[in-house]
């Protein structure tokens, strides 16, 4: 049984907290299934953009949400991961964007599954 996605973000939020980056919602969606998008903004401009991982590379079994770089070259210009997120909110208006500030570009994926 797959984990609602309001209360994996809480827990993201909660993980990130802890390590000491502020992070916020930036776009609630469903609360039941949404995808999540986690932007870890790195503030000198650039940012990271992390988002559900292809099903082909997920093995069965596995855990609950796998998230993978949505773009080739990380970090990125912020204004390529604005332009990137509002295409994937119009094919999904659903989906969840969450905002990590994190001068070293943690992540916290790899706690919170």
């Amino acid at each position: 049984m797959r984990l609602k996605t309001a209360l994996w973000v809480a827990a993201y939020l909660r993980r990130c907290q802890i390590e000491g980056s502020p992070a916020v919602v930036l776009r609630r969606g469903a609360d039941e299934a949404g995808a999540i998008f986690v932007r870890i903004c790195r503030l000198d401009g650039t940012s990271d953009l992390f988002g559900p991982a292809p099903q082909s590379t997920i093995e069965t079994g596995a855990v609950d949400r796998t998230f993978a770089a949505c773009l080739a070259s990380q970090p990125a210009p912020d204004a390529e991961i604005e332009a990137y997120l509002a295409r994937e909110t119009k094919f999904d208006p659903d989906l969840w964007i969450v905002e990590v500030e994190d001068p070293r570009g943690r992540n916290f994926l790899d706690i919170i599954r």
